[in-house]
């Protein structure tokens, strides 16, 4: 399996020769912010950004593109919020296919039972055990109110 990196690299070039201008931007967004994240890890003495780290990029990447969107939907500015769909449409491809509602219920279940969690104040340790296991496949922020319902919260 190539990396997600030479993905990148590829994929622009594809999309360079097709002509598709919103597919190069959103790419180009995503490749800076790799060189972003690569800078923050080596003033941190880390080598390159790991695979988990990229997805979690993309995933703030989307996250910010989403909070954009209602922005311009709320201020009456339609051709912004399709520029910015767009966007997260190509960031999403490369994301792992997102978990279902029940599928997620069942990580739940199963990491509140690997941690031992019991309590709300256990929280961490579950969420913890979801990013190790899922990252990428699943929204954090829809995750955390439910595994704080699921520990009586």
């Amino acid at each position: 399996m190539t990396s997600l990196r030479e993905r990148f690299t590829s994929d622009l070039k594809e999309a360079m020769k097709a002509g598709e201008k919103g597919k190069v931007g959103a790419i180009r967004l995503i490749q800076a912010a790799l060189k972003e994240k690569d800078i923050e890890a080596r003033g941190a003495g880390k080598g390159e950004a790991t695979a988990d780290e990229i997805l979690g990029v993309l995933q703030k990447m989307i996250k910010q593109r989403q909070e954009s969107i209602a922005i311009y939907d709320a201020n009456n500015r339609p051709e912004l919020a399709d520029g910015e769909r767009v966007e997260v449409a190509v960031i999403s491809s490369y994301l792992p296919k997102q978990m279902s509602d029940d599928e997620v219920k069942a990580a739940i279940d199963k990491a509140i039972t690997e941690s031992g969690a019991t309590a709300v104040k256990d929280m961490g340790k579950v969420i913890g055990i979801l990013r190790g296991t899922y990252a990428g496949q699943m929204d954090f922020g829809k995750v955390s109110p439910m595994v704080k319902a699921a520990l009586g919260g």
